[in-house]
C-alpha cells in the first residue's frame, strides 16, 4: 500500500471566519450519545480525518446531503440482502423437513 503524502490544507474564509473545507463525509456514529460525522478534510490525508458534530459542519451541507444519499442507497441494498438471506434460510428449513418426511415414511 502506498504511503499517503501529507499535504497542508488551505483555509477557506466563510463569514469572515477562516475554516477548513470538507472534502467528504465518510461515516456517522453516536459517541457518548452525540451524533458525529467522520470528516475527510480537503488537502489532508486520511490520518487527519476527524469526528465532528453536525453543528460544526454548517458550511458542508452539500457533503452531508451526498453522504445521506449514499447511506440510503447502502441501507436499501443491505435490506435486500437481509431479505434474500432470510428467504434462503426458510427454504433450507423447509427442504430439510421434506427430506426427513420422505426418509421416515
Amino acid at each position: 500500500m502506498k504511503e499517503q503524502k501529507k499535504k497542508e490544507g488551505k483555509l477557506v474564509e466563510v463569514e469572515e471566519v477562516k475554516e477548513w473545507k470538507v472534502d467528504k463525509i465518510l461515516n456517522k456514529k453516536k459517541i457518548k450519545g452525540v451524533k458525529k460525522y467522520l470528516v475527510w478534510w480537503k488537502g489532508f490525508t486520511a490520518e487527519e480525518d476527524t469526528w465532528e458534530r453536525k453543528e460544526n459542519l454548517k458550511n458542508a451541507e452539500e457533503a452531508l446531503e451526498k453522504f445521506k444519499g449514499r447511506m440510503s442507497v447502502e441501507v436499501r441494498r443491505q435490506e435486500r440482502i437481509d431479505i434474500a438471506e432470510e428467504r434462503d434460510s426458510r427454504r433450507k428449513k423447509l427442504l430439510g423437513k421434506f427430506i426427513v418426511r420422505m426418509l421416515y415414511r
